[in-house]
């Protein structure tokens, strides 16, 4: 009698185990590729599964090449699909990805790798909802450390969704590598003939705010699985 109470009780603290486990904030899955070849690490968070880096394509999913934006009138009022490295710096390639604008997130060929999208505004809110709202979430998806993201950094990164400041071009100016971290949606404002919405988290704050800019700006981008 007492080896099967033993053995119940063992039973119950493997089950209470899992359960804990199933229950956490974010799980790691995977790694998918592009059509590049570039490979990302996933996560999950909050039923949804993310890349925990940003996207670093050069081609839409079929293979056609996306503009490559290096002069000052590419970089400024494009409308149609291209994508940049801050500074033009191949190097910044390799820690932020490329930033992309809107024409590009929006191309029909498709930016993101198959099976996967660019999230919308709806799907961006849910994430930000789960991790305490826009006040608080930013800090959860900051990568820790001052490695690349500036001095004070307050990030727990509990999500494990790892945002780096990879800075961005408005109006043809490369500005705030290390400082801002700005990620597009694919969903437009609807009172807006011209901007869509981003998510925009900084360095020295906790939060991570909705905001509308210009769809001609350079943003970096991350993907939701289908």
């Amino acid at each position: 009698m007492k080896k099967l109470l033993y053995l119940l009780s063992i039973s119950f603290l493997m089950l209470q185990s899992c359960s804990s486990s199933d229950s956490d904030n974010n799980t790691n899955t995977t790694s998918i590729s592009d059509v590049d070849g570039n490979v990302y690490q996933t996560v999950t968070i909050c039923n949804q599964t993310w890349t925990k880096s940003n996207l670093n394509v050069s081609k839409y999913r079929n293979g056609d090449e996306i503009l490559q934006a290096t002069t000052p009138s590419e970089l400024n009022g494009l409308s149609t699909g291209a994508w940049c490295y801050y500074q033009n710096n191949t190097a910044n390639g390799t820690i932020y990805g490329k930033l992309y604008n809107w024409y590009a997130v929006n191309d029909p060929r498709g930016l993101a790798p198959q099976g996967w999208h660019i999230p919308s505004d709806a799907e961006w809110t849910s994430l930000i909802n789960c991790l305490g709202g826009e006040y608080e979430a930013g800090r959860a998806l900051k990568k820790t450390g001052v490695s690349h993201w500036e001095d004070p950094n307050d990030a727990t990164n509990s999500s494990g969704f790892t945002a780096l400041p990879g800075g961005f071009n408005q109006n043809g100016t490369f500005n705030y590598e290390g400082s801002y971290g700005i990620w597009w949606s694919s969903s437009i404002d609807n009172n807006s003939f011209s901007k869509s919405w981003v998510r925009f988290i900084m360095a020295t704050s906790p939060m991570c705010v909705r905001m509308n800019y210009s769809r001609t700006f350079y943003h970096s981008v991350r993907c939701v699985k289908d």
